[in-house]
């Protein structure tokens, strides 16, 4: 008599982790072991990230030889004379719009929908518990954990940002009227994208293994992007580089900036340099006010296109360090604190 084996779902899930499943999933798959166990588990978000990404660079590198065309036909100049700032914002204007959005907004859903649920979904439904069960060492369950989804994220963030990049240097001048600061294009092209999808990817770990729960954790991952996003752009995105300054005669034209820079503040100014409110004697006798202040000049201030890669990779600097010490915090409590 033949014993058929009631071995299910049940049995499956109580398998060592750190070994391989058998069958013909296990000889298909490139995953063996605890990487296999960990795709298997958030699968979806990563099958739906890595399709977002192949669908964006190929959308990307396509529009790339339109453009060139473009460029070729019209120039690659300031949209100051002309209509070419309007045909360019009628032929290219959405596809910048969507990939500064796709690229800004990126982070946050990886950090809500990937980090978040992470651990949390394995300490809410109690799977994390198998860990103390099994053959494998909580270090190595730990580094499968984070290693695969950051890798992933990582891998597409950075594809992304890098073809789109690739599309959007040669087009600098007509994207956003050259705005390359306050625009977005600042935070979706370079090494920004990668530091801020690891910063809210480690931070939404780090808040699912404090609340132990992933709805909470999502919106808590969620409300931290929001503030990180206005502290961002407020406090520190402007003070990432070195404010240079032009002055020109009071009642002169306006200064002629270098191409590509992003105008920041207006000022008026006493021949020695001294700075006064762009608005000063600007109501009443303001010929005597001037004169009584000595206000000859007026001073743009302004940042450099030259200086856009420094201060990325300063921002990117500052959000991998906090990267680092946010993460560290979480493999401590990992090793030192019951899950």
């Amino acid at each position: 008599m033949t014993r058929t084996s009631t071995a299910g779902p049940r049995a499956a899930a109580t398998a060592p982790a750190g070994s391989a499943p058998d069958g013909p999933t296990a000889r298909r798959t490139l995953l063996h072991g605890l990487p296999w166990l960990v795709w298997r588990r958030h699968r979806t978000v990563l099958r739906l990230l890595l399709l977002t990404t192949a669908v964006g660079c190929a959308s990307f590198a396509y529009e790339r030889a339109g453009l060139t065309d473009f460029l070729h036909t019209h120039g690659a100049g300031p949209a100051v004379h002309g209509t070419l700032g309007t045909d360019f914002s009628n032929a290219y204007g959405g596809l910048f719009r969507t990939g500064t959005q796709l690229l800004t907004y990126l982070p946050v859903v990886i950090g809500v929908f990937l980090g978040a649920p992470l651990i949390a979904a394995e300490q809410e439904h109690g799977t994390v518990r198998l860990i103390n069960t099994q053959s494998v060492s909580r270090g190595r369950w730990i580094a499968a954990t984070l290693g695969l989804p950051l890798a992933v994220a990582v891998l597409c963030t950075a594809l992304l940002s890098a073809v789109f990049t690739w599309l959007w240097t040669p087009a600098r001048l007509l994207v956003m009227d050259g705005d390359w600061l306050t625009s977005g294009i600042f935070e979706s092209t370079g090494p920004i994208p990668v530091a801020r999808t690891l910063f809210l990817t480690v931070c939404g770990i780090a808040l699912g293994m404090l609340v132990k729960r992933a709805v909470p954790a999502m919106a808590g991952t969620f409300v931290l992007a929001l503030v990180t996003s206005v502290l961002w752009s407020e406090r520190l995105r402007d003070r990432l580089g070195s404010l240079r300054g032009v002055s020109y005669p009071y009642d002169g034209n306006g200064p002629d900036l270098p191409p590509g820079a992003v105008r920041m503040d207006d000022w008026v100014s006493t021949a020695d340099g001294r700075l006064y409110g762009y608005g000063t004697c600007t109501t009443g006798d303001t010929g005597a006010c001037r004169a009584k202040l000595g206000i000859v000049n007026r001073v743009t201030q302004y940042v450099d296109y030259g200086q856009m890669a420094g201060m990325q990779w300063l921002g990117a600097g500052i959000l991998l360090a906090l990267t680092v010490l946010v993460l560290a915090c979480v493999v401590w409590r990992a090793h030192r604190r019951p899950l």
